[in-house]
């Protein structure tokens, strides 16, 4: 579920859950919050007890993850 808050600058951001990202990323919420422990994968912001993750952050790693699969074919 989108979550939907302002930052300092009265622009809304979109934030995912933990369940979000996972189902995003077709992996379990234990991996994504492995990843969070190890520094890969979108950063989070802590919430509470909760993470969340922005959806600006989720594009970033999508680039991210498109430019490994580019270096990666331009290898073989």
């Amino acid at each position: 579920m989108d979550r939907t808050k302002t930052d300092g600058k009265n622009k809304l951001v979109q934030y995912l859950t933990t369940d979000d990202v996972a189902e995003r990323y077709r992996t379990s919420q234990g991996t994504v919050r492995y990843w969070r422990h190890i520094g890969y994968g979108p950063k989070g912001v802590k919430c509470g007890a909760r993470v969340l993750y922005p959806v600006a952050e989720c594009e970033k790693f999508d680039r991210q993850l498109a430019e490994q699969i580019e270096g990666a074919e331009g290898v073989a």
